[in-house]
């Protein structure tokens, strides 16, 4: 299955240090750049990361969880 999202990056620029951003609808995606360029680059990276760590922190989850969760069902979806 292939779907679109749409996610809404914010970039504030900054006198001293370029511009900080971050995506408004996932709290904890944020990061810098000294470049509106370099600022686009590192929140996808931040994205990336942020979302492997949450991914990992449900797998160990569910394994500790163990039998006194409910079966389920688990597929792959991606965004483009």
């Amino acid at each position: 299955m292939k779907t679109n999202m749409k996610l809404t990056a914010v970039f504030v620029p900054d006198d001293e240090s370029g511009y900080t951003a971050y995506i408004e609808e996932i709290p904890g995606v944020n990061t810098q750049g000294e470049t509106l360029e370099k600022a686009k680059i590192n929140l996808l990276e931040a994205l990336n990361l942020v979302m492997e760590a949450r991914r990992s922190l449900a797998e160990k989850d569910l394994k500790m969880k163990g039998s006194l969760i409910r079966k389920h069902i688990k597929e792959e979806i991606f965004f483009a």
